[in-house]
């Protein structure tokens, strides 16, 4: 993260960076980060005379992110982060035909304690109530569901992670189309961006987190991702070194150029165990995502702090399971001798 408190803060933090060439992605969430940022950042471009048109790249803009994991519900209301959140969409439609206005996170609830299925559960029906929205606002579909991306979580279940990846391309593809009516490909698409798991890496064996950031970045390969971050190795104990970011840089160079993993779409597809757990998790997605409906909707549930009572709820449990040794973290519980880097 860098501070952005002023409009110069972006003058100086763009400098030399070509606006109309170069994404560019504005992590920061609503009710205020997502709206200011990017009014900040439209007002560098203009200074350098490059028209808003011309600017690309994603709003994170995620209401959930900031009154579900940073902020108590009472403090911060839900419903105007939502609002907010689907005015900046609206503005983007008219203004900015080539900025992704927001970025549905599942990632972040992942790391405050949901499992693989909450947080993909989550992820889905925010995007679902956005696109409601939206269309209760009079916009047609094919205008802003091909600009809504997601942002999930790599996790250290290997196959599970695979699965959920896999669940959720189905899930919202089977959901724009038969739930909305759409039947723009476009539309349907799930695009969304992976960043292996920050919470699964551990300060004691640091170097460790190479072999799990590595396993996490393969899943999501082989589960469809279109982007990928993969953390520095040393991220538990410090702000990432240059060579924790180059070694976990290069980490991809190696999926990329040397595995072949990238080259086949889907390629566990037909497995019998990849098929069978995507089958689950999209079940079990779907329940959860019936009960948030049944609550009023994820706005609703937000609200009366259901969202936040599942998060500490499974953070608990996947805690205790560490603490009782019935998950088993290499250098915390187990094979813990040795130094402590």
């Amino acid at each position: 993260g860098v501070a952005v408190d002023v409009r110069d803060d972006f003058d100086s933090l763009f400098e030399g960076i070509a606006l109309d060439e170069v994404s560019v992605s504005l992590v920061s969430s609503q009710p205020i980060g997502a709206v200011v940022h990017l009014a900040m950042f439209m007002a560098t471009a203009e200074r350098r005379g490059v028209p808003a048109t011309a600017l690309a790249g994603t709003s994170q803009n995620d209401f959930l992110m900031e009154t579900a994991i940073t902020i108590a519900p009472e403090a911060l209301p839900p419903a105007g982060s939502f609002q907010l959140e689907c005015d900046l969409i609206e503005f983007a439609i008219r203004e900015l035909p080539r900025w992704n206005p927001v970025s549905i996170s599942g990632y972040n609830y992942r790391e405050a304690g949901a499992d693989a299925v909450l947080e993909s559960a989550l992820a889905l029906t925010h995007a679902q109530a956005v696109a409601r929205e939206l269309i209760g606002r009079g916009h047609a579909p094919e205008t802003f569901l091909p600009r809504i991306s997601f942002f999930l979580n790599a996790h250290s279940d290997f196959f599970e992670e695979i699965a959920k990846f896999r669940a959720l391309r189905r899930a919202w593809a089977t959901w724009v189309r038969d739930g909305l009516g759409v039947d723009h490909e476009p539309s349907q698409r799930l695009r969304f961006h992976v960043q292996t798991s920050g919470v699964s890496n551990t300060a004691r064996h640091a170097h460790v987190n190479i072999a799990r950031s590595m396993t996490q970045a393969l899943s999501a390969v082989l589960g469809g991702t279109q982007s990928l971050h993969v953390n520095g190795f040393d991220e538990a104990v410090s702000i990432p070194s240059e060579h924790a970011a180059m070694t976990a840089l290069r980490s991809q160079y190696v999926l990329l150029h040397e595995t072949g993993v990238a080259r086949t779409a889907d390629p566990l597809g037909g497995s019998y165990l990849v098929e069978s757990l995507t089958d689950a998790v999209e079940e079990r997605v779907a329940a959860v995502v019936a009960q948030v409906d049944g609550r009023g909707g994820v706005v609703a549930a937000t609200e009366a702090g259901w969202v936040h009572s599942e998060l500490a709820r499974l953070a608990f449990e996947a805690q205790k399971a560490i603490d009782d040794g019935d998950q088993l973290i290499v250098g915390v519980n187990t094979m813990n001798d040795g130094a402590d880097v």
